[in-house]
């Protein structure tokens, strides 16, 4: 049995690839361009009109390094996905990967991490459009109750408080029915209906939406930051990282969930017009391009106002509000919904894909790999999505739902770059990516006495800290970390890694370290319930089961 959890699917044959005399094949309509604004479309969203205040109230200016940080770990982690895409040029995105790098358990593993990102986390997006787009009604006049534009657990908390504001009112004026209060966010729920009936009825009229979305957020965010930095304060930043490294990294869930998104590209393989070409470009073009601009607007918004005021969930629209420019509120409203819907549009793109892999594998019941016949779409995998995404947002709230998310997102990552480490070497292919190949034999164990060393330099009571030497608690994640990084310089020089990958695996283990204790807490439970299903169907049902 133990034998059978790591079976690996074949890396050049992947049994969930159909022939391409298939009627029910997918559409293959996109290019590099289509797959570029995809990624944008993901990750420039709730992130950078929302989370972003969190993590600026945290970490203050100096939340850029927090910033340059993720894009490092994402650019490796991209790399890694590239790499995976051009060998196996197949939907499924990591869960993918994992299956023919690490074997079966851990690709169940990691599709089910993914449905925290694809799913779970459009629940937090539905709730920051529903703001967005219930502050735009208001511009115009209209006003919804506010029992219609809060969840039930947000209201819930407020009166338990007696917190003053939309909440308190909600539970105060709600409609009650058998005892029970009617309060749920109808904007959210609504708009998770919308996204559904345009990812079930195709993906190129998905893109055609995508594309148009794209160029208008692009546009609206260019003013931002254009309009943004004839409002900058100097004095602003100082200090630059008010609360020290410490406060930076406090905001890690935030601004790693800003990026979140850029991976989303690879579930389009197999409507990809060239997928061994075009995914690497379309991942890493999307992801530069946003990282500049989460690093403008990072540091515009912390010059335009202290950096103690931006903990509010619309950030952009507050800094403009505290310095008069009426004028842009409307804008930013504007960019707001559109950016949120393009977040949702791709991510409910991505989650469908990947359940028709898994079900193609046999780990899920096969109805989830069943294509529409007129649309050519996963469609009961896009309705099951759009069932997951709804159905939450009456009984949720946002803060849960974005640390949920980032550490599941995280933990594919790892299992990504990990994998890219234990591949096979192969020859470079004219017209596909290739990872180049750095021998970290001596680099790696060499950036480690390095960094010991500054660390020991810069910071000489660091590793005190960590120990719980200086009165605080043992920090235990970061301890882990420090236990691996030496693990893995071992390995680097008795096997000579590609240092690419590793790079990847060890800066997204740091961000790792990041979350606190309750979020790992959570994923665990929530990994248990994913190996309960598993055992329950995938592991009998696994088509390389039935084929040993």
């Amino acid at each position: 049995m133990i034998r059978s959890l790591f079976r690996r699917r074949p890396l050049h044959a992947s049994p969930d690839q159909p022939e391409e005399t298939d009627s029910h094949l997918l559409n293959r309509t996109l290019s590099v361009r289509d797959l570029t604004f995809f990624g944008i479309a993901a990750v420039i969203g709730a992130g950078s009109f929302s989370s972003m205040g969190q993590a600026c109230a945290s970490g203050g200016p100096g939340v850029v390094f927090l910033f340059v940080i993720c894009a490092i770990a994402c650019g490796f982690t991209a790399l890694c996905y590239a790499e995976f895409a051009a060998r196996v040029p197949s939907g499924g995105s990591a869960y993918t990967y994992a299956y023919v790098s690490f074997g079966e358990v851990f690709a169940w593993i990691i599709g089910w991490a993914l449905l925290m990102e694809y799913s779970i986390g459009n629940i937090y997006v539905a709730f920051s459009w529903s703001g967005y787009f219930t502050n735009l009604l208001e511009g115009i006049g209209l006003h919804m109750p506010e029992w219609l534009t809060i969840n039930y657990r947000s209201a819930h908390a407020s009166a338990l408080v007696g917190t003053i504001g939309e909440g308190l009112i909600a539970w105060n004026t709600a409609p009650m029915i058998g005892g029970l209060r009617i309060i749920f966010d109808l904007p959210a729920f609504a708009i998770n209906i919308l996204i559904t009936w345009l990812v079930f009825t195709g993906v190129k009229e998905s893109r055609n939406a995508s594309n148009i979305m794209v160029v208008v957020k692009l546009a609206i965010i260019g003013l931002v930051i254009a309009v943004g930095l004839g409002y900058i304060d100097i004095d602003n930043w100082t200090p630059f990282m008010p609360n020290g490294f410490g406060g930076v990294m406090a905001g890690v869930s935030a601004v790693f969930f800003a990026y979140i998104g850029f991976d989303a590209v690879s579930t389009l393989a197999e409507e990809s017009k060239d997928p061994q070409r075009d995914l690497p470009r379309g991942m890493m073009w999307s992801l530069g391009i946003c990282t500049a601009l989460y690093i403008l607007l990072a540091l515009v918004l912390t010059g335009m106002v202290s950096y103690t005021q931006l903990n509010v969930s619309d950030p952009l629209a507050e800094v403009f509000a505290i310095r008069g420019v009426k004028w842009m509120l409307f804008l930013v409203s504007i960019a707001a919904v559109v950016a949120m819907t393009s977040v949702m549009l791709v991510f409910q793109l991505g989650q469908p894909r990947i359940w028709m892999s898994m079900s193609r594998d046999g780990l899920l019941p096969p109805r989830f790999a069943s294509i529409h016949p007129k649309y050519k779409t996963p469609g009961f995998s896009t309705l099951v999505t759009g069932a997951v995404v709804g159905i939450p947002i009456f009984f949720t709230d946002e803060s849960f739902i974005l640390d949920f998310t980032s550490i599941g997102t995280l933990f594919a990552f790892v299992l990504v770059c990990g994998g890219v480490l234990i591949l096979p070497y192969r020859e470079k292919t004219h017209g596909r990516f290739h990872l180049p190949y750095i021998n970290s034999k001596f680099i790696a164990p060499l950036l480690g006495l390095v960094t010991l060393a500054l660390l020991v330099t810069l910071d000489p009571n660091h590793f005190h800290r960590a120990l719980g030497r200086t009165g605080g608690a043992p920090n235990i994640p970061l301890l882990v970390f420090y236990a691996l990084c030496v693990v893995l310089a071992w390995f680097s020089f008795k096997k000579s890694w590609s240092l690419i990958p590793l790079l990847g695996l060890v800066s997204c283990c740091y961000l790792l370290t990041g979350m606190a204790v309750s979020n790992w807490q959570w994923f665990g439970i929530w990994l248990l319930v994913g190996l309960v299903c598993y055992f329950a169907y995938g592991w009998s049902h696994s088509k390389l089961a039935t084929k040993g």
